[in-house]
């Protein structure tokens, strides 16, 4: 088997991993100024996506173009997510050279599409694929791939532990090698139940005290997270942005999330904004909790509420998720101050961070390949993939960091 590492390695975003020459493993994009796309322009005889974020599904669009027309295979919610994501690219930067692809390109998705279960084995490029629960959002998959002679395990991006939204994974199927995440290779996280506990109890404190909280959050799997823990803890709720078209499709697919009635209940319990900016405002003042995107402060309503609640030490603003360094997130946090709309703000409401992370920590990474120690394994999506392999050595494994554009052969 031979593996050509297109992106995703030593780096987090842009996953791609090219299988034989045949088959593509994700093709995702890194988003910034300019955004990174993989390091070369594959023709593959079929796609397997893994999970439907924007770093490992995002570029699959520019697949499609000319009369290339490769079968793509994915969870349904993922393939309902890709769409989502190509039609916000579009949206957002559609006709700039920020967005590679046309709404033709993303029509023909719908035409390339082919949805499979978790357990179910099919064929793609001549190898036996099967896709496994990965427990990082709903439709996340593990992908064990088969040419006859080697068995490959792409782990993509999982959790072993139970999150309210999706229960992590169990899966450890045979292989001859792992390509293995290491997102938080090095961090410990906080007890789930801890951390949420501490994130309720900020909350109905704020709300007391006759606050605001903004809840900036991922559009998916973090958005319907935080619907879930709100409504356990008896917190009234708006949600805002991409994430409410994100919670209605989830319902539709009740067998790729953890507990269908509990989000039911949360969605319905939630209140969901209609999108105007004086709705918004007003909400702003409501003392209430507002869940929005952009996770990161990066764009989306959060544009708008901020600068309505950032005068005030009584509001608070709680970040659910890692902050990129240079996005006006980490900035907040760091510095007291955001860039919001083209504008350097001053933020006096309370800034806070909690780690709701749907990545496995370092224990989970070691405990998830405690059954492969005889199996080679390569660590890619990363910032420090290097370290992290040969902590693996040093306990026996047979493990290497590849670099993008690195070929591997099996």
């Amino acid at each position: 088997m031979k593996l050509q590492f297109l992106g995703g390695a030593r780096e987090v975003g842009r996953s791609a991993i090219l299988v034989n020459d045949a088959l593509l493993l994700d093709y995702g994009m890194l988003t910034g100024n300019p955004p990174q796309y993989p390091v070369a322009s594959p023709d593959p005889e079929a796609v397997v996506v893994s999970h439907g974020h924007l770093d490992h599904v995002g570029a699959v669009p520019t697949l499609l173009s000319g009369d290339r027309r490769p079968p793509v295979h994915w969870t349904p919610p993922t393939y309902e997510l890709a769409m989502t994501l190509a039609r916000d690219t579009l949206k957002l930067h559609g006709g700039t050279y920020d967005c590679p692809f046309t709404e033709t390109h993303v029509q023909r998705m719908t035409q390339v599409s082919n949805p499979h279960g978790y357990g179910e084995t099919f064929e793609a490029a001549g190898h036996e694929v099967t896709l496994y629960n990965a427990g990082h959002i709903p439709g996340s998959a593990h992908v064990l791939v088969d040419d006859g002679d080697t068995r490959l395990f792409y782990t993509a991006d999982f959790h072993t532990g139970d999150q309210r939204l999706v229960s992590g994974t169990t899966a450890r199927p045979d292989a001859d090698v792992v390509v293995c995440e290491s997102t938080y290779a090095g961090v410990d996280h906080d007890p789930r139940e801890e951390v949420e506990r501490r994130f309720a109890e900020s909350l109905q404190t704020t709300m007391w005290e006759g606050g605001t909280v903004v809840v900036p959050a991922f559009a998916i799997g973090r958005t319907q997270e935080m619907l879930l823990v709100c409504d356990a803890h008896d917190l009234e709720c708006y949600v805002d942005g991409m994430g409410k078209d994100v919670t209605r499709m989830l319902r539709n697919h009740p067998e790729f999330v953890r507990d269908a009635d509990a989000l039911s209940r949360a969605t319905s319990h939630a209140r969901f904004v209609t999108g105007r900016d004086g709705q918004r405002k007003r909400i702003a003042r409501q003392n209430t909790v507002v869940v929005t995107t952009s996770g990161m402060l990066s764009g989306g309503p959060a544009m708008t509420y901020i600068p309505e609640v950032r005068g005030d030490p009584t509001n608070k603003i709680t970040m659910t998720g890692y902050q990129v360094e240079g996005t006006p997130g980490r900035e907040l946090l760091e510095r007291g101050r955001a860039e919001i709309d083209g504008r350097i703000m001053p933020i006096s409401a309370r800034a806070e961070s909690y780690d709701f992370s749907a990545h496995a920590d370092h224990d989970g990474l070691r405990e998830f390949l405690a059954p492969y120690e005889g199996t080679r394994v390569l660590v890619n999506h990363g910032d420090d993939c290097e370290s992290f392999a040969a902590e693996l050595r040093e306990d026996d494994y047979d493990a290497s960091a590849p670099a993008v554009g690195d070929v591997v052969e099996l």
